[in-house]
């Protein structure tokens, strides 16, 4: 019985071992999940829920901005160096008409400031302290207005991530109104929810990561720009204060 017992144990032992293989393989050709379907971009809005809409208006204000900065926060577009030539060029030989002239049909930073400063210029009179405050006046008006472009895509940076967050709180509440009213059990249920909380989210950051690096260098480029129309506008007026003094030097030693 011994003998006989033993022959049992070994031939069910090499059964199992030769169903090893047969088993791998069948768990080998056994068929895969499907792969889950990719999403559109319409298909991720719907999910997404109300607050997409608000993150696709802060997508679109954030591009119109990059390209409307791109095309005036440059040199050549706020400073003109070739007017700025023309300008010291007429007021070193104390053309004031023409400085104006030239001011009107070539508007820029550089010839904003210039004739706000020369309109203080009344009857011929030249007040070299009048002109150089009307020009700080100005200086600081300029400046300020064509920085509300660029801190209007900081605003769009700050806002999109926002958006995604409140889209973030809505999707959850709406996951957990599910599970407290019996989705616990049904994943399925919960599915919508959490996509919504995820995918605006997601889409926040999307925006808003391009926004901030869009505005800091446009930030830094106009900084540079405004350092070059400080020194520009420096060097007009001590020209133009040296031509009045000259001119009022020799009419005093004629005199």
């Amino acid at each position: 019985m011994t003998m006989k017992r033993q022959r049992t144990t070994t031939l069910l032992t090499l059964a199992a071992l030769l169903a090893l293989p047969a088993l791998a393989l069948a768990q080998g050709t056994a068929p895969a999940a499907p792969p889950a379907k990719e999403m559109t971009i319409i298909e991720m809005i719907k999910v997404g829920g109300w607050t997409m809409w608000f993150l696709g208006l802060c997508s679109v204000a954030t591009l119109a901005l990059t390209i409307y900065n791109g095309i005036m926060v440059r040199t050549s577009k706020m400073l003109n160096p070739a007017a700025v030539g023309e300008l010291i060029e007429l007021l070193t030989s104390l053309d004031v008409d023409g400085a104006k002239a030239l001011c009107e049909a070539k508007p820029c930073l550089v010839t904003n400031i210039v004739k706000a400063g020369l309109s203080r210029i009344e009857n011929g009179e030249v007040r070299l302290d009048s002109i150089e405050k009307g020009m700080e006046e100005a200086s600081v008006e300029e400046i300020g207005a064509n920085l509300v472009p660029i801190n209007y895509i900081s605003a769009a940076a700050v806002t999109a991530p926002m958006f995604g967050l409140l889209g973030t709180v809505s999707g959850m509440i709406s996951a957990f109104r599910a599970m407290a009213t019996g989705g616990m059990g049904r994943p399925e249920l919960l599915a919508d929810n959490i996509s919504e909380a995820l995918i605006t989210t997601a889409t926040g950051l999307i925006i808003g990561i391009p926004a901030m690096i869009s505005y800091l260098y446009f930030k830094n480029k106009f900084t540079t720009i405004i350092a070059s129309l400080n020194r520009t506008l420096g060097n007009i007026f001590e020209k133009f204060k040296l031509a009045v003094k000259r001119t009022q030097r020799g009419a005093s030693q004629q005199g």
